[in-house]
């Protein structure tokens, strides 16, 4: 089974600011990438960055290529709960032969990282920003601590709480299962459609 670590973060004003505009320029990507999944009816991660990687990196120039590449997953996996999900009514067998509504995502979305963008080592937390690293000082545990070095760790997720706080969620996977993604956060496996994701429906 999957277990999570959440750790909050301590920014100053200036530290939230640029997690603020990541924030924000993820979600941006997220959008321009939505419309190629309507219209092709198309989110499996692999086609979907085949197909829009390059016209995003020209499109987006300030973002990193790695961070495209976490928004071409975000969208995937946001697509697969919607249109996928057996409890989402924008499942494919409830839409038939109708159009895909259009995904939209708000500019509170999570950001999504990985090891090239987001590093642990020695209590000490290097991410990408829009405007270079930022690093901060983590308390952690011995066991946490070990599990950022013996443990798969599936994804890395950036998020904005209710309070603003911004908090990380690294979740490892157990030892015995295998490298297939996610299929959705814990909060998702009822089929609830995330907050951050608006379904505008064709009519």
């Amino acid at each position: 089974m999957n277990s999570v670590v959440r750790i909050p973060l301590t920014t100053n004003p200036e530290q939230a600011a640029q997690l603020v505009a990541l924030q924000t320029a993820f979600a941006q990507v997220c959008n321009a990438l939505a419309p190629l999944v309507q219209k092709t009816r198309c989110w499996n991660r692999v086609a979907l960055h085949h197909m829009a990687y390059r016209s995003l990196r020209e499109q987006f120039p300030g973002m990193g290529s790695q961070m495209v590449c976490n928004a071409i997953y975000s969208v995937s996996r946001a697509s697969r709960l919607v249109f996928q999900h057996p409890a989402s009514p924008f499942h494919l067998s409830r839409l038939g032969d109708r159009a895909l509504p259009l995904l939209q995502f708000a500019p509170s979305c999570p950001v999504y990282f990985d090891r090239h963008t987001l590093s642990v080592k020695g209590g000490r937390l290097s991410m990408y920003t829009l405007d270079g690293r930022l690093r901060f000082d983590l308390a952690l545990g011995a066991v946490d601590e070990a599990g950022f070095r013996d443990r798969k760790l599936r994804e890395i997720v950036l998020a904005r709480r209710a309070d603003q706080v911004f908090e990380l969620s690294f979740t490892f996977a157990d030892p015995a299962e295998d490298d297939t993604e996610l299929s959705g956060a814990t909060a998702e496996t009822a089929g609830e459609i995330p907050e951050y994701v608006m379904v505008e429906e064709v009519t």
